[in-house]
Parts: C-alpha cells; structure tokens; sequence
C-alpha cells in the first residue's frame, strides 16, 4: 500500500515516513493517557472479588482460561486440552477460546494476584494496547500529526463495539496484533522479503492464539482493501504486487508449521466438535443500529440497543448519526486518494455483511435479502458471527478521522492551495477549527462509560481456604451446586479460576461435542438428569417431590463425575436447592460458608 502524500496523490512516501520514530513527550502522552482510559473503564471491579462485568458467564470463562494457561506453564502441562473442567471428559481448549497468547505472558500476574486480577489487566492491554498500535501505525505512515493519529488511535481503541467486547470477550478485544501484520503485509519497501514475510508469519501464529475470528476478519478485510486499492491505482498495485506476495508467501511456509498441530488438534483432536452450537443468522444487527447510542456511552441506555443487537456484548456498529456523516463527508473530500477509496469500500462491505441474512430495521424485518446470505456457507465465513463484522469498521473510521484531521495541518498543502484548506473562514471562523468542531461533536456522544457490574456470590470459604481438600482423594472430583452441563453461569469454572484450578469439576461453559460418538457442536457437556433437575430447582426455587428413582440417577451421576464431595455456595434459591439436595443424598453439613456432602460412601 503507497503510503499517502501530503498533496492527496499516490506516491511512495518520503523515506522520512518510513524511519523509525523517536518516542517524544507527546507519544508517551497518548500512550498514558490509553492506559488511564482503559483503568478507568475497568473501575467498577477492581479491588471487589464479588463483582463481574455484566456478561458474567464470559468473564468466568476467561478467568479459567487465564488460569490454566498459567497452570500449563507451571506444571508444563498441554495446554491445549485440559482435563480440569467437563471432568471426566475433559475439554478442547484449543477449540474454544484460550487466549494462550494472554494468558501465557500474564501468567505472574495470574500466580501472583488471582485471575480477577489477571483478566482485568488482559482487559487493559486490550484496549489500551490496540489503540496505542494504531497509533504507531497512523504516526508512522499516514499521518504527520500526532494529534491526528491520537484521536484516530482513540477511536479504533475505543470503538463501543470494543468496548463492549472487551467487557466479556477477550479474543475479540485482543486487537493490538492486527495494526502491526497490516503494516507488514503492506509494507511500501520491496526488499527484505525474508524478513518481513518471517516476522509476518510469527505474528500471524501469535494473532490465532489472541484470537481466531479476529484473525479471519483480518485476512477478509485485508484481501478487500488490497482488491479495492488495486482497482483504484492500478499502477501501484502492480509495482506492488510482487513483493507483497512474496512476503506472503515466506509468512505461510514460517506460519503453518508452528500452526500444524494445534490446528490438528482443534479440529480432530479429543474433545472437537463440527460446526457451532448456535446459527449465525441469529446474530445480526438492525440497519437503525449504525445510528444508535451504545449501552455503555454517555447518551446510551439500556432499552433501545436491546432491539438492534443480539446481546449487549455484540454492539459494535453503534456509531451514531454525527460519526456517519463526517465519514461521508471525508470520503467525497478526499475521493481522490486511492487510500481513501479502497477504505470506504472495505467498510461499506462489511457493514453490509452485517446485516445478516434479512435486513432489519428498527426491530421489523424489511424483507430485503442481506449480503450475508451469499456468503454464509462459505468455509470460515460459516463460523463468523455476522454482528461482529462491523469491527472492521471501527479501523476504518479512525484511520478516515486521522487523515482528515491530518489535513487540516498549516503545512498539509503547501503553496497557494494552503489558504484553501487550512486557512479560509466561515464567518471569520477558521475552517480547521470548524471541522475539528465537528469531529469533537460526533465522538463526544461516543465517550465509553466504565464496564457495567453485576454482583456475584463469593467463593466459599471452604473451597478458597482448601478445606475441601481432605474429602477429596486424587482421581475424585469436587461437583458445586448446581452442576452446569449448558451455557449457564458455572460456579464450578469460577470456583476453580480463583482456586487456580486446585480440583476437577464436572460441567462448565464451553464449547464440546453432543456426545462421544457425535461430533455435532453443543454448548456445555451433554445434559445429566440430576444437573437438569438442580438448575430447575435454582431458577424456580420449587422443591420437586423427589422419588427413589431421582435418588438412583443421583448416584449414577455421581459415579459418572467421579464425586467425592458435593459442595453448594452462594445461591438466590439456596434454601429450595439444599432442601432438594438432603433429598437426594443425605443431609448434608454446613462448614466455612458452604453445605456440603460427602458422597464417596454413596458412590463407593
């Protein structure tokens, strides 16, 4: 990609563009200020082990992930695939999300100050990480004002759809990767293939274990920019074709042999499963939600995102209306830039995807067939969640918002064009200064507010302390009440993240296989009629009349789960469930903040 010259034309850029930059005074501000914004955002939990961002079953999830990473690293255990969780099948953590690229370099923090902790700080990094990378990358090659390339770096940091992905979903957060391969795969000096195509293709390796979606959207965005760039400077992109895919190619031969047996784990080793255990079409964005307030922004509230996105995690196209018509505007001011061009493309088509199957608006559907549906069959296409490709869009705005910025500089146009962009008045109102006006009117109603809590039952004393460690021998397992084999919240995964994994639990969030024989994806471990019996009582608080019958598939779970102890913490039915428990098994004791019942007698 032809770096941008000052004048608005095609050409390479002056080797000035391309050197290293100094740190100065204003990077490190920036940079600080990333940091404190993405501390600010993460407030609500620091310090308070009884509270979890709103997606709570995903930040557990995480927490676990962080956790075991640190295990595998300590006990030098594979770490993908663990027999902690889903005991006594165990789970393909290589088919779910680990973040082994989080959670293996967080693994101090993680052994230091607890998972919480730990994912808090991958939540940081995230944030303040990809905004701080794009930075760099706008500074260094489009830009020449860091003012510029700050606001820019804000935005694609700090985006509501990253927001509220890095809230519960850290593999699509983690995006501070995607600047740097971009700058590799599109690097304007034809030489030293070998060496930017190695370190291409060790990025590329790192990005599949920050996040494989992430990465799938990279190289589908990347190859729709370098197609729409081609078709508008068609002379560039023939000078630069044949260094770009040798760089390519060096990246695939260094990346598929450090990628082979984890993806060969993925997708044939214990644990995996085919296919996803929702349909994509379900999770699509309304049209009117370009327009929207995020949940989690100064004007958002928390009924209307709730009718243009799936979930509140998936809001990642609510760029209000002032953001899209700036955007229009930049792209027909600087049409004439081939950047500028191949970027409105990418971001249009993507946006589009969006959509889904069906188009929607304001919660109807218009009946109007989506771009998405030729495209949803496609191989990886079938695995992405159409909501989320708006978060190529965020990239792509900031980088809009950069150049436009850029521009306004004294000395962007030299010569007698420079009064006419930088120095003609509007009712003796400089023109810099109305546009700035602008882009500060449109991203201020986008400000993020801190991550939404929810509170949380504490781990019990008696599981956090290790009293339970005396009741269980090894090869046996601790169940907590209820035993979670769906998509639930999952006491045991939080209990085992805080614990550092310290015991075997049967059931957790994650993704497996319908059964042994069936490969077919399903959310959680196949249901047990005593699990399926317990989150009734635990959603409903209605005792059942609990028969001999109940009593014998007790049992036979057990075994199957290869119980020793069964241990109920915290629950806003906890008085029904117990009830339903001593029925089931025998009264059980209280002991540190838990009831508990010993089992082995039962099971033997």
């Amino acid at each position: 990609m032809a770096a941008p010259a000052a004048t608005g034309t095609t050409e390479a850029a002056p080797a000035r563009r391309f050197r290293r930059l100094p740190v100065r005074a204003p990077d490190a501000l920036v940079v600080t200020g990333y940091l404190a914004l993405a501390v600010l955002l993460t407030l609500g939990q620091w310090g308070r082990p009884g509270r979890l961002f709103h997606q709570a079953g995903d930040q557990i999830l995480f927490e676990w992930m962080l956790a075991r990473a640190a295990r595998a690293v300590t006990r030098l255990e594979n770490p993908l695939y663990s027999a902690e969780l889903n005991a006594p099948d165990g789970v393909n953590l290589m088919a779910n999300t680990s973040v082994l690229g989080l959670g293996v370099p967080l693994t101090p923090v993680t052994l230091l100050f607890g998972s919480q902790v730990a994912f808090l700080v991958a939540v940081v990094c995230c944030l303040a990480g990809t905004a701080t990378a794009w930075y760099a990358l706008l500074r260094r090659r489009l830009v020449d004002s860091w003012a510029a390339a700050a606001v820019g770096g804000l935005f694609c940091g700090f985006a509501p759809g990253m927001v509220a992905q890095a809230g519960a979903h850290l593999h699509m957060a983690a995006q501070f990767l995607v600047p740097v391969i971009l700058a590799l795969v599109f690097h304007p000096d034809p030489r030293r293939p070998w060496r930017h195509g190695t370190l291409l293709g060790l990025l590329v390796a790192y990005q599949l274990f920050l996040g494989e979606e992430v990465l799938v959207f990279l190289v589908l965005a990347a190859g729709t920019f370098a197609l729409a760039y081609a078709a508008a400077d068609r002379a560039t992109a023939r000078r630069l074709a044949p260094p770009l895919f040798g760089r390519l190619a060096v990246g695939v031969a260094v990346a598929l042999p450090v990628l082979a047996y984890p993806l060969w784990s993925q997708f044939f080793g214990p644990g995996h499963y085919r296919g996803m255990p929702f349909h994509a079409y379900g999770y699509q964005l309304d049209a009117a939600s370009f327009t929207a307030s995020a949940r989690q922004t100064v004007l958002g509230d928390d009924h209307l995102p709730g009718l243009l996105a799936p979930n509140p995690t998936e809001e990642n196209s609510f760029f209000g209306p002032g953001l899209l018509v700036l955007a229009v505007v930049i792209v027909i001011w600087l049409w004439r830039r081939p950047l500028v061009r191949a970027l409105a493309a990418c971001g249009l088509l993507f946006a589009l995807l969006s959509l889904g199957g069906q188009v929607r608006l304001d919660g109807t559907s218009t009946g109007i067939p989506g771009p998405y549906r030729l495209v949803a069959e496609l191989p990886l296409l079938d695995h992405a969640v159409p909501a989320r490709f708006p978060l190529v869009c965020v990239p792509v705005l900031g980088i809009l918002l950069a150049l436009s910025l850029d521009r306004l500089r004294p000395d962007a146009v030299a010569g007698p064009r420079a009064d006419a962009v930088a120095g003609p008045r509007a009712g003796g109102v400089p023109v810099r200064l109305l546009w700035g006006g602008a882009v500060a009117a449109a991203l201020l109603p986008l400000i993020p507010t801190p991550i939404r809590t929810v509170p949380a039952w504490p781990v019990p004393a008696f599981v956090a302390e290790g009293g339970w460690r005396a009741h269980v021998p090894p090869g046996r397992t601790l169940v907590p009440v209820p035993p979670v084999t769906g998509a639930g919240v999952s006491p045991a995964m939080l209990w085992s993240a805080r614990t550092g994994l310290a015991f075997p639990a049967p059931g957790g969030y994650f993704i497996g296989p319908r059964a042994t024989d069936d490969a077919t994806a399903r959310w959680g471990a196949p249901d047990r009629p005593t699990a399926a019996l317990l989150r009734r009582v635990a959603e409903t608080g209605e005792v059942p009349v609990v028969t001999d019958e109940h009593r014998r598939q007790a049992v036979e779970d057990l075994r199957h789960w290869r119980a020793a102890l069964v241990v109920q913490g915290g629950l806003h039915h906890g008085h029904p469930v117990r009830r339903t428990v001593d029925a089931l098994l025998g009264p059980g004791r209280e002991v540190a903040g838990a009831h508990v019942w010993d089992v082995r007698p039962l099971v033997g």
